[in-house]
């Protein structure tokens, strides 16, 4: 009887210590939701109404806000590394200087937001809705941006380095002084876009639609602009050795001597 009672106090003893963490996490999201709380890490707040809140600094590693509703929100220097914001509503939101490495943030609304010096090295950003979005001086290392929306999106000495494009659309992006070397870049619409002095570095353009792209004194040497539409490009200063421009349109382009194609 004692040995069975000893086996009935340590049972109960493990499951008091098992249900520690949930009740935990439960106090955490209340009092976040209260307001008087910033740490919320790994809580669930999928599909909450957080809109237009004071969200600065909170710390959000690993939490659950699928589908949340953060439009107009300031999560400046907040942190969600690894956090899943996949369908997330975030138009004209404050993340600058967020650190939200390795975030799902698929199929995200991120329109109008301002991301100046945020850390996205490794997230997620496949289908996201960028449209308008500051992302000056950004980290988007390794991350994926393939099928994004990123229409006037000001991208302008942001760190791109194996970052995926494949399928963004890119129209009237700015992307100046940009390292874009060695990118797949193939058949994306960078209509009306600001690319002076980016770095094309064999880069594949192939079926990319830079018309009226303004590519002062840009770097092409050795890219792929098989097929490309460079129809009222401005490519005056430009280099393009070795580019491959088969199939190319330049009707109407500036060309790197500054005369313009008749």
């Amino acid at each position: 009887m004692r040995l069975r009672a000893v086996r009935t106090a340590g049972l109960l003893a493990a499951a008091m210590a098992a249900l520690l963490p949930a009740s935990a996490l439960g106090a955490d999201v209340e009092a976040f939701l209260a307001g008087t709380s910033k740490l919320c890490v790994e809580c669930d707040l999928s599909g909450r109404d957080l809109k237009d809140r004071d969200l600065k600094r909170a710390k959000l590693d690993g939490a659950k806000l699928k589908d949340a509703d953060l439009s107009g929100a300031s999560l400046f220097r907040a942190t969600l590394t690894r956090a899943n914001l996949a369908g997330a509503k975030l138009s004209n939101a404050n993340l600058n200087v967020v650190d939200a490495k390795w975030a799902d943030l698929t199929g995200a609304d991120l329109s109008g937001v301002l991301l100046y010096q945020a850390d996205l090295s490794g997230a997620n950003l496949a289908r996201v809705n960028l449209q308008g979005a500051r992302l000056a001086l950004a980290r988007l290392h390794q991350a994926s941006l393939e099928g994004a929306k990123l229409v006037r999106a000001d991208l302008r000495d942001a760190r791109l380095a194996g970052a995926r494009l494949k399928g963004a659309d890119m129209r009237g992006v700015k992307l100046d002084r940009q390292n874009l070397r060695l990118m797949d870049l193939s058949g994306i619409d960078f209509t009306l876009g600001d690319m002076v002095e980016v770095d094309l570095t064999g880069a594949d353009l192939r079926d990319a639609n830079l018309a009226g792209v303004d590519l002062f004194g840009a770097r092409l040497n050795g890219a792929d602009l098989r097929g490309a539409n460079l129809e009222g490009a401005n490519l005056a200063n430009a280099i393009l050795t070795d580019a491959r421009v088969e199939g190319a349109n330049f009707e109407a382009a500036i060309m790197p001597d500054g005369k313009r194609v008749q």
